[in-house]
């Protein structure tokens, strides 16, 4: 497997901000130690063509303002760079998956919530979005787009919405931040949990939010790796332990149909943990 990281992507952010660097410069050591077989790449900055499938040309211009978005996504020197290279990450991790090797995005800053043309909830690029876009123009018939990050992938959900190439289904806290993914529609699966919600319930909607891309026969499937639904995370009001992560992963490893993960949210002092429980589940402890 494959883990695409440049620690550039630790270069930036706030010790009173959730999503801050120690969210990576914890993770890497601790993969680096558990799982010595894993194959580390760097990626390169997305570029205009591949972002201007996801985003406005004013937006990509807007990045590169010295001005707050909002008051959970403030401006950080260089930010466009660090988003490019979330979306790099991206961009790479689903190419390595089309040529038959799985392969994991661990960069930050995440990107499911920004939209076409606003940066929100930490997020400036949706680097998930751009991904599937990108692998559509490439020749693919049909993405598939899995986030079991706590959050609603409000962003992606806006941008992929109405494009029958693609399918996106998002199990997700709610209510919660962004206040969105209550319903279904179109080519948009959307499975709401209340806070709190049992783990076991939790994991069968993730498990039947899965199998409805499965069905999808994509030939791609991308997944959106957010792990603030973990019982001790911060930010959320869930349940899952990181053996519910392992299965997720688990599940990947199961289906032949190339996959590329993305790391979204997970806020805990117990990302690094989370993130191998995923990975060997997806590797089968570490075999591939």
């Amino acid at each position: 497997m494959k883990i695409i990281f440049d620690e550039a992507a630790t270069a930036y952010g706030s010790n009173q901000h959730p999503e801050r660097p120690e969210r990576l410069l914890r993770t890497v050591p601790h993969l680096r130690k558990v799982l010595p077989e894993l194959v580390w790449e760097r990626p390169v900055l997305a570029g205009d063509k591949a972002l201007l499938r996801a985003h406005d040309a004013a937006y990509l211009a807007r990045l590169q303002q010295p001005t707050d978005f909002d008051l959970d996504t403030p401006y950080y020197p260089e930010i466009d760079r660090h988003a490019r290279r979330a979306a790099g990450g991206a961009l790479l991790a689903a190419e390595m998956a089309r040529k038959g090797e799985p392969a994991f995005s661990l960069l930050r800053p995440p990107g499911h919530h920004a939209t076409r043309n606003q940066g929100m909830g930490f997020c400036y690029l949706n680097s998930a979005a751009t991904a599937a876009l990108a692998a559509i123009a490439d020749g693919c018939e049909r993405v598939a787009i899995w986030d079991f990050d706590a959050h609603h992938g409000n962003g992606t959900e806006a941008i992929v919405a109405g494009n029958q190439q693609i399918v996106f289904a998002s199990i997700h806290q709610y209510p919660c931040y962004p206040g969105t993914g209550s319903q279904s529609f179109q080519n948009i699966f959307n499975w709401p949990v209340p806070p709190m919600t049992d783990p076991t319930v939790h994991t069968a909607k993730a498990r039947e939010a899965f199998d409805r891309l499965v069905g999808f026969r994509p030939d791609l499937l991308l997944v959106s790796a957010g792990f603030d639904a973990y019982v001790n995370d911060p930010l959320t009001n869930l349940r899952l332990e990181a053996e519910h992560f392992h299965r997720f992963g688990t599940w990947l490893s199961e289906i032949n149909i190339p996959a590329a993960a993305i790391l979204e949210g997970g806020y805990s002092n117990k990302l690094p943990g989370l993130i191998e429980s995923f990975i060997r589940g997806w590797a089968a402890d570490g075999r591939k």
